[in-house]
């Protein structure tokens, strides 16, 4: 891929991302629950988009909902209020533009902003964002074939690829290889994305120039627990909450003093 990624101060989006684990992990402390597994595979994500992709009339949609702590800490540091919770309810003022928790319900609603927007010539993108397991609920595929049949060219689909679901890891729930191939023969635009978490490759592949009329998806390669290496790609970590041990461990590994 063509590098087109200029001008970006690495160091300082990579000192957000630490920061960003940090205070998600605290908050996981004062509120005794956590879904950190999901919450940290996504940081980087976040960032990028937030900092560095989307415009003011661009949305954002996290389908993955229970995901949530970071995305509202980072609305949090750009001077926004959402509620600190699991499960996401809409809130526009505050930034967020979608009711998500139950999986499967992002991409079908984000399709139908898109839908809208084109019919109306409204100008910005709509990204969603879900996770590789929700890619065995029916309602994506729906969603697949309405983009497609429509040429939603303003939707942008973020896969979190970290193989893991819930408990279990998905080669061994319901296994999803060759996803690149799978949206593509809905007719996307697919990118897939080796490392998740460099934002160098994140940054490239969302400015990447893509066919017009049609709609777009990123696969995103992420480490479920990333930033904790004794947390990393272990499914038990997709809702446990934290003990003393791990908290040690966590801040520890995060530089939390």
């Amino acid at each position: 891929m063509k590098n087109i990624v200029t001008n970006i101060d690495y160091k300082k989006l990579a000192n957000k991302a630490k920061k960003l684990r940090q205070d998600t992990f605290l908050a996981f402390i004062k509120k005794g629950e956590a879904h950190l597994g999901g919450s940290f595979s996504m940081i980087e994500m976040l960032l990028t988009l937030y900092e560095i992709i989307m415009k003011k009339e661009d949305k954002f949609i996290l389908s993955k909902a229970h995901a949530s702590y970071p995305l509202c800490i980072l609305l949090q540091d750009r001077g926004l209020n959402p509620k600190l919770t699991t499960h996401l309810e809409l809130d526009k003022k505050n930034g967020i533009n979608c009711t998500t928790g139950s999986l499967g319900h992002g991409l079908p609603i984000a399709t139908g902003m898109a839908f809208a927007r084109k019919k109306q010539k409204i100008p910005g993108k709509i990204y969603v964002m879900i996770s590789d397991g929700e890619c065995q609920e029916g309602t994506t595929w729906e969603s697949l074939l309405i983009a497609s049949k429509h040429k939603l060219d303003n939707l942008v689909v973020i896969v979190d690829y970290n193989k893991i679901q819930a408990l279990s890891r998905l080669k061994d729930a319901l296994p999803l290889e060759n996803l690149p191939s799978k949206f593509k023969a809905f007719n996307w635009n697919c990118t897939e994305v080796k490392d998740g978490h460099s934002f160098k490759s994140l940054i490239t592949s969302f400015k990447k120039k893509n066919k017009k009329d049609k709609p777009s998806v990123i696969i995103m390669n992420t480490i479920k627990g990333k930033g904790i290496k004794e947390f990393e790609n272990d499914p038990i970590w997709h809702a446990r909450k934290l003990k003393e041990q791990d908290i040690e461990i966590g801040k520890k590994k995060l530089g939390i003093k």
